[in-house]
């Protein structure tokens, strides 16, 4: 699996890359690497990040989550897809987060059992609109891509909100962890949406095992507050969303996300589902090129102003 979604999201960099070279002449941008945004206990979290290098802004922004089956990974893969959407005109952030350890093994350091993992991700957020004057974000223009393990957490991202108790509390400063950790739309590549199901591949369960501390018979509590479709609720502003899933996948079904679309759906929600017939935990050639485009248009179509 680990292998899978690596050669996945070094396709997806290059195709970005290309998709910027076809476009355009690729205009300068400015990278910073590194960059601490939050704490879990004395252990840092970084971010990479890439902002046109010219223009005022201020830029809509882009939030990027790895996959790797919430133990694997590392926010390093996307260092061309930043600078890809830079390009065309987003700051964009691919952000760290602790991963899982073996169950049965103390947490420690990057190390972490739910729901350290979308704590991590909304630091980042809040981080991002609190850092918003120095990097020309528009703090009320953000929106967040996530693949696999990546994509459960950035549907996190667009449907929890802060009664959810989701929120952690690894933020630098007072100021950051005032600031919304919410995003106003969301692309998901493959992600789970209901960890209840109980019909998982063999190769997933034990990630759930490990993420979760437990099977479902013993943790429902935590397998419900960590599925996305638990959070589609009519009271609430749901934030447009975008999905692509191949119908061959054997690592998070293709039903995963025709479940939360039918939901989201059924409350009047902005949701589009793009089928990749055959496909399964990820293509590539004109598939993905073709799929990178649509995510930028999505973004520029939401994020940019009106």
């Amino acid at each position: 699996m680990r292998k899978a979604i690596l050669a996945v999201l070094s396709s997806i960099s290059v195709a970005a890359l290309i998709l910027v070279a076809v476009r355009a002449q690729t205009p300068a941008v400015k990278t910073e690497t590194d960059v601490v945004y939050g704490k879990a206990g004395d252990t840092e979290l970084k971010l990479d990040l890439a902002m046109p290098a010219t223009g005022d802004g201020p830029f809509p922004a882009i939030v990027l989550v790895h996959g790797g089956g919430w133990k694997n990974g590392s926010y390093k893969d996307f260092k061309g897809t930043i600078q890809a959407l830079a390009a065309e005109g987003f700051v964009a952030v691919s952000v760290q987060y602790r991963l899982t350890p073996p169950r049965g093994t103390a947490p420690s350091g990057l190390k972490a059992r739910w729901p350290a993992q979308i704590e991590d991700c909304k630091c980042a957020v809040r981080w991002l609109r609190a850092n918003a004057s120095k990097y020309k974000v528009a703090k009320d223009r953000i929106g967040a891509v996530g693949f696999s393990a990546g994509g459960h957490l950035v549907l996190l991202l667009g449907l929890t909100t802060k009664e959810d108790g989701l929120e952690g509390n690894g933020d630098l400063t007072p100021e950051a962890a005032k600031e919304s950790s919410r995003v106003q739309c969301v692309v998901d590549f493959f992600g789970p949406t209901d960890l209840t199901t109980g019909d998982w591949e063999k190769l997933v369960e034990p990630l759930l095992l490990d993420l979760l501390d437990g099977p479902l018979t013993e943790k429902r509590k935590e397998y419900q507050q960590a599925s996305p479709i638990t959070y589609v609720r009519k009271d609430k502003d749901n934030p447009p969303i975008l999905i692509f899933h191949g119908t061959k996948d054997n690592i998070v079904r293709y039903n995963q996300s025709t479940k939360i679309v039918d939901a989201l759906k059924n409350v009047g929600a902005d949701v589009t589902l793009v089928t990749m017939e055959g496909d399964g935990h990820g293509w590539s050639g004109e598939k993905l090129t073709m799929t990178v485009k649509q995510t930028v248009d999505f973004f520029k179509k939401h994020l940019n102003k009106q």
